[in-house]
């Protein structure tokens, strides 16, 4: 048994570094391959990654050079107005993401990739440095192992586009070495501040990596360790360290978690196990599905696994743990309990299997169990050579399987076997590690690349920055007027969350944290969805313009349309709450204060001279004016909720609506007078604020000498307002304000709901984080006191 509480030597930067480069290698040969950006035509922003990462991103830089409308706390770009802490912490928390600053911000797409490549290959050097704390081995192998981490099939598949949960394959080695410390008694200070960067960093990920890592150490301990005292002390002491590094992060996370109870609910999808097949399928190279575990890794460390159980010169009671420790965290993606468990109890919207890399980095470290008693001899790599053959044989079965994939993992297994088996050669080997290295590359590189084109072919894209961006952007900059009225990117978008990408203060918004208030109010005034509700769509309609202060509108053909509306902060006269109902457009009257919709005339025929607007959410197909062009509404439910769409003018019945399928069964026409709408506008100029401040955590207006009613800030009305020193109110969905008549200055601020106790909680772990090393010189003085009685006792006088 290796010696407990002795460290091998402070490994050094060799491994990391042939980690690293392995990695970046890999990853960028294989999007070469796949010709995706930046080495080709093809678009790699799908889904998530072009929709919110690289907006994000972008407004990452706006903040980092202070061109952002807000701040840390709040964002006044997307959704009118929203709590930015919360998508601070969910998607920007990294501490790779300020390197987007160092890029200028047309390049953001390319900033984003780079980012993405570097924390993969952080995640392999971290790898590379744990393997070699815990046991002694040679380097190049540790960095060959932490490469073949770094590309497993989740991270160069899943996490390619998810950027943020590759910081969660970074925080699963450093938090395993947090328990490495805790193993041997040292540095519970850096321990807990790595636990804090990995939590604020994605605590999502670094939640799953937290219980691997817990279970790492677990047989780490049992193996180690002798008596239940000893185990015990690791085991606390590792949970101490744990337990005050989130609390550290407590200024993010609280905020975040109670965001995310707010937020609208999405999608729903029950979790089904998948077949044997199709799991085994995935350790091929070259597999693709969005509802199965990615579970390759490198044939290579593949191999070592398989002949753990093999491998004579490990302890069998080490074999047993490990191997039985692989086994059960793989038994475990399959039950229901503990998918849960490894969710936090949510299954998950999109891929069920966020957990996998957790697994990547337990095989990686059997492996190494195996590597650092010695190489396995022959009979033993022939052992868990046939149990990979029979694995290839039983994924063979699967539609997943590619020809491809079974011929790289079976040319893989071969080249493997053989330089596992040089490798008891001296001479042999240099070339023999090389050709581990080749397979390695080939297989990543081959996964990367087919990856990339069944991710372009099952799900949307998103192009690159490019002339139309810049277009827009640069329209929308010289429409800008923000806090005077807000600028608007208008439809249709390029992204779910184009006022961050583009410029502006629109209504469109894409987060984990769309609020549910803010949802339910833009549906309630005919706004459309995407993404089951979280992605809600920029309304492109003149009466909800005067609501939100929207005075610039970037209109299809580039050009800006201009109107005439209120300022952010406008009154309502005294009287009962009103209530939305079932119509968007007698909904959009009531938050107005005015009535400027007719009915038509008969079904389908508007005035002649009023504008014709159509509501019907569920309708997936084009509409039009029977003398006008054609308009496509996006509709499938649940998926996609149609927005309510202008039509253009009427020309009276020549202008009959004409639907290009069937008439939905929920659909409604209305006629807005464009002098009624001028005249409210007016109305609510009159009674407006005089003048309004706007800043990063908040706003300030002045309102006309004796106002009454009800001060309405055009900003949904979601948790943490406060307004005069007062919890703020709501009017239908927005920020409202009670006036007594003697009230002339409205402040409202904004504080993330959390904030308050997670700097609390944070505050107290620091206190008990500064307090360590007194802590530890009593301790010490102590246990020398002890010795010292116990030293002398044999020869002590006796009475």
């Amino acid at each position: 048994m290796p010696t407990p509480h002795r460290s091998p030597r402070r490994p050094s930067l060799l491994g990391s570094a042939l980690a690293a480069l392995i990695t970046t290698v890999a990853v960028c040969a294989g999007d070469a391959v796949a010709r995706v950006f930046p080495y080709g035509p093809r678009h790699r922003s799908i889904n998530d990654l072009g929709n919110q990462f690289v907006p994000f991103h972008a407004h990452l830089w706006d903040l980092l050079h202070g061109r952002a409308a807000g701040g840390l706390l709040l964002n006044w770009q997307s959704g009118y107005g929203s709590s930015f802490l919360p998508d601070f912490g969910t998607y920007l928390t990294s501490p790779f993401a300020v390197l987007v600053g160092v890029f200028p911000r047309q390049d953001v797409d390319l900033a984003v990739y780079v980012v993405t490549v570097l924390k993969t290959a952080a995640a392999a050097a971290a790898m590379a440095w744990l393997l070699r704390t815990q046991r002694r081995g040679p380097a190049w192998a540790a960095g060959l192992l932490g490469a073949s981490y770094a590309l497993c099939g989740w991270s160069v598949i899943e996490a390619s586009y998810n950027p943020m949960w590759l910081d969660g394959l970074i925080a699963f080695p450093l938090l395993c070495l947090t328990g490495e410390w805790a193993l041997r008694s040292r540095r519970p200070a850096a321990a807990s501040v790595v636990v804090a960067l990995c939590w604020t960093a994605n605590f999502y990920t670094a939640y799953m990596a937290t219980l691997g890592a817990a279970l790492v150490l677990l047989v780490r301990v049992l193996l180690a360790r002798e008596g239940a005292g000893p185990r015990v002390r690791v085991l606390a002491r590792a949970a101490l360290t744990t337990v005050l590094g989130i609390a550290l992060s407590a200024p993010v996370l609280v905020p975040l978690f109670l965001s995310s109870k707010q937020a609208y609910p999405g999608w729903f999808k029950p979790f089904r196990p998948v077949g044997t097949e199709d799991l085994l399928a995935r350790l091929l190279p070259a597999t693709y599905s969005f509802s199965t575990p990615a579970l390759f890794i490198g044939t290579g460390t593949l191999l070592l696994v398989a002949a753990l159980p093999f491998h004579r010169a490990v302890a069998g009671r080490a074999r047993l743990a490990w191997a039985g420790l692989v086994l059960l965290v793989l038994l475990s993606f399959q039950w229901m309990p503990t998918h849960l468990a490894w969710h936090l109890f949510a299954t998950p919207n999109g891929s069920p299997y966020r957990q996998t890399f957790v697994l990547a980095g337990i095989v990686v470290i059997a492996a190494w169990a195996g590597l650092s008693a010695g190489l396995p001899g022959p009979r033993a790599l022939a052992g868990g050579a046939g149990v990979l053959a029979a694995v290839a044989l039983a994924a063979s079965g699967s539609g997943l399987a590619t020809a491809w994939g079974l011929a790289l993992f079976g040319g893989g297994l071969a080249l493997a076997a053989a330089a596992w088996w040089a490798l008891r050669h001296r001479r042999l080997a240099l070339p023999a590690a090389g050709v581990l290295a080749l397979v390695l590359l080939a297989q990543a590189a081959a996964t990367t690349a087919y990856g990339e084109k069944g991710k372009l072919a099952g799900l949307d894209d998103y192009p690159v920055w490019g002339r139309a961006h810049t277009a827009r952007a640069g329209a929308l900059a010289a429409a800008e007027g923000w806090p005077a009225y807000r600028t608007d990117a208008g439809r249709p978008a390029l992204t779910g969350n184009d006022p961050m990408l583009l410029g502006g203060e629109g209504g469109a918004y894409y987060s984990s944290h769309t609020p549910d208030l803010f949802t339910r109010t833009m549906v309630a005034l005919g706004a459309g969805w995407t993404s089951r509700g979280r992605n809600v769509q920029s309304l492109d309609n003149p009466v909800t313009d005067a609501v939100f202060a929207v005075g610039a509108r970037l209109r299809p053909d580039g050009t800006i349309a201009r109107a005439e509306v209120p300022p952010l902060v406008t009154t309502r006269p005294p009287g009962p709450e009103p209530v939305f109902g079932d119509s968007p457009f007698a909904n959009q009257e009531l938050l107005l204060g005015a009535r400027v919709y007719e009915d038509p005339l008969s079904p389908g025929v508007c005035r002649a001279g009023t504008e014709a607007f159509l509501w019907a959410p569920q309708y997936n197909a084009t509409a039009r004016l029977a003398d006008g062009p054609a308009f496509r509404l996006n509709a499938n439910p649940p998926r996609n909720r149609a927005a309510l769409q202008p039509m253009g003018v009427s020309h009276g019945p020549a202008s009959e609506l004409v639907f290009e399928q069937a008439a939905p069964a929920q659909w409604q026409l209305s006629c807005l007078d464009r002098p009624r709408l001028t005249a409210a506008v007016a109305r609510l100029r009159a009674t407006a604020a005089l003048s309004v401040r706007a800043g990063s955590s908040g706003v300030r207006a002045v309102l006309p000498a004796g106002s009454t009613g009800t001060a309405v800030l055009s900003a949904p009305a979601i948790a943490g307002w406060s307004c005069n020193g007062r919890p703020a109110a709501s009017h239908l969905g927005l920020v409202a304000i009670p006036l007594d008549g003697h009230t002339t200055t409205v402040t409202c601020t904004f504080r993330p709901p959390g904030l308050a106790p997670g700097l609390a909680a944070a505050g107290a772990a620091l206190l008990v984080i500064l307090a360590f090393p007194a802590l530890l010189r009593t301790g010490r003085r102590g246990a020398a006191g002890t010795a010292r009685i116990a030293g002398t006792s044999g020869t002590a006088p006796t009475t």
